[in-house]
């Protein structure tokens, strides 16, 4: 059976300090990586070509500018955009796209959210025809209610991918979304067949480890369904080395 893998969400700068403290993995951000400016793109690829340590996932899919729901949304740009993404991902080695991007994605006041619904589906749509046939699974991620006022709930996230209905198109269950919108955590359980991964953070979105979130029932759940996929700490930390040293040793620890 395949073991749970661990990563980081972070900037590429701190993948040898990944590396060195024994992490599976790193999670980068796609937006800044300037995929509409083919040159800037480039030179900024070259530290992720050459890290030390594998690049499997990447999030902030799309720049807060580049709207995919509303009246700004430009077909042909996101198409563009999207087909510059899983050429990213396959040159990264990357497995995992997270969507999230509320920023994005969330409904414009005034704007009918079927409208709206229809054009998240349509962009869902694009990517998995993208990423058809890459070795890369795009993983809708459910926002609290502050950063989006769309897909708030794995249930949510869960109902537009099964409207897709490709294995591409999976859904991200994070702890402290789930969290603060009171989500049940029975929630994995209930959608276990549509994750394909999970982001970890603690009270305050600090590092795994440091608060009170309920972590004894979340990995539970995740060992009950069989979950062997990528886990990542997406949280804000003070003392890299110290925090994530710590954090990585207990998710092991739960996980064993």
């Amino acid at each position: 059976m395949r073991m749970v893998q661990f990563g980081w969400c972070t900037g590429i700068k701190d993948a040898g300090l990944l590396n060195t403290l024994g992490f599976d993995f790193i999670e980068l951000a796609l937006a800044p990586l300037q995929l509409e400016q083919p040159e800037e793109h480039k030179r900024l690829m070259e530290p992720i070509l050459e890290s030390p340590i594998p690049v499997k996932a990447f999030n902030i899919f799309f720049p807060g500018n580049l709207k995919i729901v509303g009246p700004e949304a430009d077909p042909q740009r996101i198409r563009r955009y999207i087909a510059a993404a899983a050429e990213t991902l396959v040159q990264a080695k990357a497995s995992i796209m997270v969507l999230g991007s509320g920023g994005a994605r969330s409904v414009p006041e005034g704007w009918e959210r079927e409208r709206a619904e229809q054009q998240l589906l349509q962009v869902l749509s694009w990517c998995a025809q993208e990423f058809k046939d890459t070795g890369v699974t795009l993983a809708i991620e459910p926002l609290n209610r502050k950063e989006s006022n769309i897909i708030n709930s794995v249930a949510e996230g869960v109902y537009y991918a099964k409207q897709i209905n490709d294995p591409v198109v999976r859904v991200l269950a994070d702890f402290y979304h789930m969290d603060e919108e009171k989500e049940p955590l029975t929630e994995l359980r209930e959608h276990k067949d549509w994750l394909a991964h999970i982001h970890l953070a603690d009270t305050g979105r600090r590092n795994p480890g440091s608060g009170q979130y309920d972590y004894e029932t979340f990995s539970s759940l995740l060992k009950e369904i069989g979950y062997n996929g990528m886990i990542s700490a997406e949280c804000k930390i003070e003392e890299p080395e110290r925090e994530m040293a710590e954090s990585l040793q207990f998710v092991k620890n739960m996980w064993k």
